[in-house]
C-alpha cells in the first residue's frame, strides 16, 4: 500500500483546500472522493495520476474513495475494459473495499431526476437530430437559436419521455434535453442533451433500457447520491462545472458535492487520447492494449515498471493548475531509481560473441562467485561456471578501436566480471568475413578475489559461460514515437518510432534466469533493466527490456519539447 505522507510535505492546492473545509466543518468534516473511470479502453498513466490524486487524498485524511464506473454508453463499453481497470487500481496499491459503483446502478434514480426536472420545466424532448442541434447551439462568438420544440407543455414532454423510455422512438429520432439558455456565453449551458436512445443491450443491465444518461448529467448526480465531498476533474472540464453546479441547484438531491480541477498529466512521446490508442491496436502498430510500448498502466506492468515507481512519479508531477508536459524521462529515472535498489543483478549477452580460452585446459571448469546485489548483501550472492569456451557481448569488441575505447581489441586486455583477465591473441572469421571467434589466453594468477587480482587493467565486460548459458529471446523495447510532441504537425501516426521494438533471438544467459518468474524483473550488468513477459515468458524465456540503465534520449526530448512550447 502507499505509504503515508510526510506531515512536513508541502500540500498542493488540492490538499489545502480540503484542510480548508475540515477547518470550517464543511460536509460535516466529511471527506468523499471517487474515480470513474468509463470502461470503454484501458487506464493509461494519466489516470494514474487521477487514481493516485482520489484514494491518495482519501488514505491521507482518513476519509473513503469510490470506484465509480461510468457505464452510460453500452455502445462503446465491455466487461473486459471493467475488469482491466480493477486489476489497474489494484496493482497501483488501493483497495476500494466496498465502495465498487456504476453509473447504472443509479438508472432508476436518474430517471427519477429527468421526471423531476420536467416537472419543473426545466427540461423538453427535442426532435431536432444531432446536426440540427449542432447549428442551433450557435458559436464562441455568437448566442444560439431555441429548438421549435423547446416550449412544449410539461405534459407533452413527460408523455414524450416515457414514451421514449418504452421504446417508440427510434435512434436520433429524438432526446431529452435541459431547459436552461441558448444565449448563455458558456455553450454547455446551451440546452444541454441529458438523454439519448440507444437500443444496444448494456454490459450490466440487459434490455432493460433503451435511453441513457449523458455523461455531465449523470456524472453529477452520482456524485450526489455517493455523497461526494470533492469531485475531482481534470481542467478540461472546468468549463463543465456550471452545469454541474445547475443541476446541484435544481434538483432534490441528498448531497452537494464540489467540483475542483487540476491538470492532467501530459507525457512527452506519448499519446493518451483512448481513440488513438484503441487506433493503434486495432491497425496492428502495437500488440494489443498491454502491449509494453503503450502508455496504458497494462503495458507498463507487463514492461516491468513497478507501481512504487509510478506512484512516486506522479508525487515529483505534483498537482496543480498548469498544463504542462512531463518529459519521459522523470518517469524512467522514478523507475531506474526504484530498480537500482530493489532488482538483483545477472549476466547475459544480448549479441553474443564466442570466445576460447586456447591456455585453459580442456574440460576443467571452475566455479565463481557473483552478489546478487552489489550494493545490498542481503541479496546474498550466486555462483556460476567458468570455462574455455565463453561468449562476451559483440559490442565489447573492435577491431580497430577509438582512442579511449577501454574494452577488448586485438593483443588488449580485460578483465572478466568476477573472473580472470584475458588476451584476445587471433581473430577468427567465418566464409563472409564476419568476425565469428576470438581465440584469447588467461591470466591464471588474476582471478578476482585471488592472490594476483591486483594487475589492473582498464575495462571490466561481462561474459556467460557456453556449456551451461541458456537461450532467451530479448525484446527491446522504446519510446513508440520519435518525437516528443506526437500530435505536432498533423497525422500522429506519421511521428511513429519505427524502432521501437527490436527482437533478438540469439541472445544468451547465466542459467538462473530461468529460473525467474513471469513479471520478475533484474538487473542485466551494464545493460540495462528486463522483466520476464507476463505473457510469452509464462512459457518460454522472454524478456523485455524496461527500462535502459542511461537515458539515452534525455538532450533530444529536451530539445524537442522547448521548441514545442517556446521556451
Amino acid at each position: 500500500m502507499p505509504s503515508e505522507p510526510s506531515v512536513s510535505a508541502p500540500r498542493d492546492f488540492i490538499r489545502q483546500r480540503i484542510v480548508a473545509d475540515r477547518d470550517s466543518g464543511a460536509h460535516g468534516g466529511r471527506l468523499v472522493t471517487r474515480f470513474p473511470p468509463e470502461p470503454n479502453g484501458y487506464l493509461h498513466i494519466g489516470h494514474a495520476k487521477s487514481i493516485c490524486l482520489n484514494f491518495g487524498v482519501a488514505e491521507e485524511f482518513d476519509g473513503q474513495c469510490f470506484l465509480r464506473f461510468d457505464d452510460t454508453n453500452p455502445v462503446r463499453e465491455d466487461e473486459t475494459f471493467v475488469h482491466a481497470i480493477r486489476k489497474d487500481v489494484a496493482w497501483l496499491g488501493f483497495d476500494w473495499q466496498d465502495r465498487l459503483t456504476h453509473a447504472s446502478d443509479y438508472f432508476p434514480r436518474l430517471h427519477a431526476c429527468a421526471l423531476e426536472l420536467i416537472g419543473k420545466g426545466l427540461a423538453y424532448v427535442d426532435h431536432l437530430n444531432a446536426d440540427e442541434i449542432r447549428a442551433h447551439r450557435g458559436t464562441l462568438t455568437e448566442p444560439g437559436r431555441e429548438s421549435p420544440y423547446r416550449n412544449r407543455s410539461v405534459e407533452e414532454n413527460l408523455t414524450l419521455f416515457e414514451r421514449m423510455r418504452a421504446g417508440e422512438f427510434a435512434e436520433g429520432e429524438c432526446v431529452l434535453r435541459a431547459r436552461i439558455d441558448m444565449a448563455a456565453p458558456n455553450i454547455n449551458l446551451r440546452d444541454p442533451t441529458l438523454y439519448r436512445i440507444r437500443k444496444v443491450a448494456h454490459q450490466r443491465t440487459g434490455e432493460q433500457w433503451c435511453i441513457y444518461p449523458m455523461y455531465d448529467y449523470a456524472h453529477t448526480l452520482s456524485d450526489a447520491f455517493e455523497g461526494i465531498t470533492h469531485s475531482l476533474c481534470t481542467l478540461e472540464f472546468e468549463d463543465h462545472r456550471p452545469l454541474y453546479e445547475w443541476f446541484l441547484d435544481n434538483l432534490s438531491l441528498p448531497h452537494r458535492p464540489q467540483q475542483i480541477e487540476f491538470s492532467r498529466l501530459n507525457l512527452a512521446f506519448t499519446v493518451t487520447s483512448k481513440r488513438k490508442l484503441a487506433q493503434l491496436v486495432s491497425l496492428g502498430i502495437v500488440n494489443g492494449w498491454d502491449d509494453p510500448r503503450m502508455p496504458t498502466l497494462a503495458g507498463m506492468r507487463r514492461r516491468g515498471y513497478p507501481p512504487a515507481a509510478l506512484r512516486d512519479f506522479v508525487g515529483r508531477v505534483g498537482v496543480t493548475k498548469k498544463e504542462n508536459t512531463i518529459e519521459m524521462g522523470v518517469l524512467e529515472n522514478s523507475v531506474r531509481e526504484y530498480l537500482n535498489v530493489h532488482a538483483q543483478r545477472r549476466l547475459a549477452v544480448l549479441r553474443p560473441l564466442k570466445v576460447v580460452l586456447t591456455n585453459w585446459p580442456e574440460g576443467h571448469t571452475e566455479q565463481v562467485s557473483l552478489p546478487n546485489h552489489p550494493g545490498d548483501d542481503s541479496h546474498g550472492e550466486r555462483t556460476l561456471t567458468f570455462g574455455r569456451e565463453l561468449y562476451i557481448e559483440a559490442d565489447d569488441f573492435m577491431e580497430n578501436p577509438p582512442g579511449k575505447f577501454h574494452r577488448l581489441r586485438p593483443g588488449g586486455e580485460v578483465r572478466l566480471r568476477g573472473a580472470y583477465i584475458i588476451r584476445c591473441d587471433e581473430i577468427v572469421r567465418d566464409g563472409s568475413g564476419e568476425i565469428s571467434e576470438l581465440r584469447c589466453s588467461y591470466d591464471p594468477d588474476t582471478r578476482s578475489g585471488g592472490s594476483g587480482a591486483a594487475r589492473k587493467v582498464k575495462g571490466t565486460i561481462h561474459w556467460v559461460h557456453g556449456a551451461d548459458a541458456v537461450a532467451v529471446e530479448f525484446r527491446l523495447y522504446d519510446r513508440l514515437f520519435a518525437t516528443a510532441d506526437p500530435d505536432r504537425g498533423g497525422d500522429y501516426l506519421e511521428n511513429l518510432n519505427p524502432e521501437s521494438l527490436l527482437t533478438l533471438t540469439t541472445s544468451l544467459a547465466e542459467p538462473s534466469l530461468a529460473e525467474l518468474a513471469p513479471g520478475e524483473t533484474i538487473q542485466l550488468e551494464r545493460t540495462g533493466y528486463f522483466t520476464r513477459d507476463s505473457v510469452d515468458g509464462a512459457t518460454a524465456l522472454v524478456f523485455n527490456r524496461t527500462v535502459t540503465l542511461r537515458d539515452s534520449w534525455a538532450k533530444l526530448e529536451a530539445q524537442q519539447l522547448s521548441e514545442a512550447t517556446g521556451r
